[in-house]
């Protein structure tokens, strides 16, 4: 196997292509380097594309290994044949690889063995030849010690026909994917769990194809089960079919033998029903975790890049009732100026004490933000920053903008040793409203320093595996920073971290030479940080910017070893450097290929052209905030056709979570996203986007909502054509009549039964 060739093919690029991202990667590159800086060497491809590669070669020489060892392991047995060795070379996955070393990999003596050590496989291969013939008489001929009458005889060779079934690569792999694409998952309530498992009762009654199980819901299937609540049945379908597979692999006359024929239903039912259950299992795991994957990734890259309010002082409001709301004042760089922590609800209900200490912070510092966290009593305290932001604009003030933030991951923040390291003297409740604050000016900054699965980006991230999750949500977290860019002078010790080529000593040398020398001049001045060597450089310069050093192309994406080719540029102009930056109307006018040479072709000097045209430019989108309607605060409050403002703050396979300020995340159903057909939510929003939504539903006993983005809808009406098929098809596949919201037959097109937001809730698993 030729490992660039399987992953072109895989991911539709050139093999080159492929060839060159591993060599470049080999030689110690990071991705974000490769993808921004050496365009003409990889064809164009992206991060996503890299990352892709990086993950399948890992798997293909593993592959690889595994191979060599399983035929370096047969060879030493003296059974590796040249049409063996020709299979087990063409294997394109561990499971069929694993499938065909079965026979030959060692194991503990079986039931088989004993019977063919006994001398039974030549009564074994009668009972096959002569279908017509009588088992017992036959047996009588083979009693031996161990087997000394028929049934014994009759077991022993039944034994050893189902141990060629169960080793035989080819069946038991035909047998494995048959289940898979005609299988069903099955679930039922354990008797007693209905009241400690009502998070789980959609799921009581409950039967879906298994190649139609969206992952959300398999993960949902396997929490229930192993809280003990749910009980899983994997239903291969009729045992006909597969009993007929195993028949007909081995040529045997079930029809004209009835030992022939139970032999084979005991080789489905006892071997290969269970390894084949056991293998669906495990691969609905792998889908239901790779499908997890992509939205967390995607949900952590939104949150991420969400919208900077950028370099404003800040008043951080950690909510809370007993313990108060902690209070804490950055300036515009993020600087804690002051802390307080006040008790305006119950059970103190210092309100006028509250308002008297915050106004006066505000006041004194200039406050133009109030971040309020989005927990326990979040709402109470956004009425008290509103009531504040009044009184200072009424008495001729400046009016500091309220906004609600998520505050996932604060209190994470606020314990951990790089927060203790940070605010020495701090307490540690004042730390979360730090980190409030600071996450409102800049979120990618902020963030940083939480482990991203502590961030809250998706549902179940405990039950997948961990390490496939911090590896991906490390390389979310690698290219949000080093697309957005860092400032040199400002960056903290986390945030450097993230940059392509800074490892934690590096960023603690380049803090470190900043505090000691003052802020950098140059990129160039980076070369004198101790242990950033030279490739580190290459990796991380043009990630770094320098804003009024020495060279203005040091606030710039343009790397360094670019600089001679706008020089070029800027000489061809009769302009300076300096003048051409930010000159559109020379700029425009520039052609690429002009300019491009052995080293830096057209696709690079595009990009130089486009970032001289806006330097340092942020990716990211324009600062909006969300308005809660006043007097909903709690979901007894939400009446169905109310139209509200609200946040998205998840985003999953089958929708997206609204925070419309009552505490609790409503669902708006992909379904209920647009009129036309929409496969993947996050074709429509993303986390942190500000949405207006219409309540469609709402249980207050279980605390659902229901949400709808399409304004239009009527509450309890039935579901509107969506883009020509029915709303809710995106669960099951339209082609074969869709499956309802538990997994049964739904109506044609897959639309939940009764069209309700109801339905679409169920399909959410069991809410956020």
């Amino acid at each position: 196997m030729k490992i660039a060739a399987t992953i072109a093919a895989e991911i539709g690029v050139k093999e080159s292509q492929v060839e060159t991202a591993l060599t470049l990667l080999a030689e110690g590159n990071t991705v974000p380097f490769i993808a921004r800086y050496r365009k003409e060497a990889t064809g164009g491809l992206d991060d996503s594309q890299l990352r892709t590669i990086e993950e399948r070669a890992t798997y293909l020489r593993e592959l690889e290994e595994r191979k060599e060892a399983i035929l370096a392991a047969i060879d030493e047995q003296g059974k590796l044949t040249d049409e063996l060795r020709a299979q087990i070379l063409a294997c394109e996955t561990k499971a069929r690889l694993e499938d065909l070393y079965l026979p030959y990999k060692k194991r503990r003596k079986t039931k088989a063995d004993i019977a063919r050590e006994a001398g039974l496989e030549e009564l074994t291969d009668k009972l096959i030849e002569n279908p017509t013939a009588n088992p017992e008489e036959m047996a009588g001929q083979f009693l031996t010690e161990g087997f000394e009458d028929t049934k014994k005889a009759l077991e022993g060779a039944r034994s050893i026909i189902i141990d060629r079934f169960a080793l035989d690569a080819d069946l038991v792999g035909d047998v494995r994917e048959r289940m898979f694409s005609q299988g069903t998952m099955g679930a039922s309530v354990v008797a007693g769990k209905e009241a400690e498992g009502a998070k789980f009762k959609d799921y009581f009654e409950f039967s879906e194809p298994f190649d139609q199980l969206p992952s959300h819901r398999i993960l949902a299937l396997l929490r229930g089960e192993n809280e003990g609540v749910l009980q899983l049945n994997l239903d291969a379908g009729e045992d006909e079919v597969y009993e007929g597979m195993i028949a007909e692999r081995f040529d045997l006359a079930v029809k004209d033998s009835k030992w022939l024929s139970d032999a084979v239903h005991w080789g489905w039912r006892t071997k290969l029903y269970i390894s084949s259950g056991l293998d669906v299992r495990m691969r609905l795991k792998e889908i239901a975790e790779e499908g997890a994957l992509k939205v967390f990734a995607t949900n952590l890259r939104d949150v991420l890049l969400a919208a900077p309010a950028g370099q404003r002082a800040t008043i951080g409001l950690d909510p809370g009732y007993r313990n108060g709301v902690k209070c804490a004042v950055v300036d515009s760089t993020g600087k804690v100026l002051d802390t307080a922590i006040v008790y305006p609800h119950q059970p103190q209900n210092q309100w006028s004490q509250a308002v008297s200490t915050l106004a006066t912070l505000c006041a004194k510092h200039s406050v133009d933000l109030m971040a309020i966290g989005n927990g326990t009593a979040s709402r109470e305290t956004e009425k008290l920053a509103n009531e504040i932001a009044d009184m200072l604009k009424q008495a001729g003030g400046q009016r500091p903008t309220p906004v609600v933030v998520s505050e996932s991951g604060a209190s994470v923040y606020s314990a951990s040793q790089l927060a203790a390291e940070e605010f020495p003297d701090m307490d540690v409740s004042l730390r979360g409203a730090v980190s409030i604050a600071r996450r409102l000016q800049d979120p990618l900054a902020e963030l940083v320093k939480i482990d991203p699965k502590a961030i809250g980006v998706g549902q179940y991230q405990h039950d997948v595996n961990q390490t496939a999750l911090a590896r991906t949500l490390d390389g979310v977290v690698e290219d949000a920073v080093n697309g957005v860019g860092v400032d040199l002078n400002t960056a903290s010790v986390p945030l450097l971290e993230r940059v392509a080529g800074v490892n934690a000593t590096i960023a603690t040398n380049i803090v470190a030479y900043r505090d000691e020398n003052g802020s950098f001049a140059s990129r160039k001045e980076l070369k004198k940080v101790p242990r950033l060597g030279p490739k580190a450089f290459e990796q991380a310069a043009g990630f770094l910017r320098i804003n009024g050093g020495t060279d203005p192309l040091d606030s710039s994406a343009v790397h360094p070893e670019a600089y001679p080719v706008v020089a070029r540029i800027a000489e061809s102009t009769g302009l300076g450097v300096a003048e051409i930056i930010g000159n559109s109307r020379v700029l425009q006018k520039l052609q690429p290929a002009d300019f491009a040479d052995d080293t830096f072709g057209v696709p690079t000097v595009t990009d130089i052209i486009a970032e001289l045209d806006k330097p340092g430019r942020d990716p990211r989108p324009e600062f909006k905030t969300a308005t809660f309607k006043e007097g909903v605060d709690k979901v007894s409050d939400l009446v169905p056709g109310m139209i509200l403002e609200g946040t998205v703050t998840n985003v999953a396979a089958f929708g997206a979570f609204v925070d419309v300020g009552v505490h609790q995340d409503g669902l708006v159903h992909v379904s209920a996203m647009s009129n036309k057909f929409i496969s993947d939510p996050h074709e429509v929003v993303r986390s942190g986007q500000v949405v207006k939504v219409k309540v469609m539903e709402v249980d207050v006993q279980r605390q659902r909502i229901g949400l709808s983005l399409r304004l239009d809808d009527e509450p309890g009406q039935p579901a509107q054509r969506q883009g020509g098929g029915k709303r809710g098809g995106n669960t099951g596949k339209g082609a074969k009549g869709g499956r309802g919201a538990r997994g049964g037959r739904g109506n044609s097109g897959g639309r939940p039964a009764g069209g309700s937001m109801a339905d679409a809730l169920k399909k959410a698993g069991f809410g956020k």
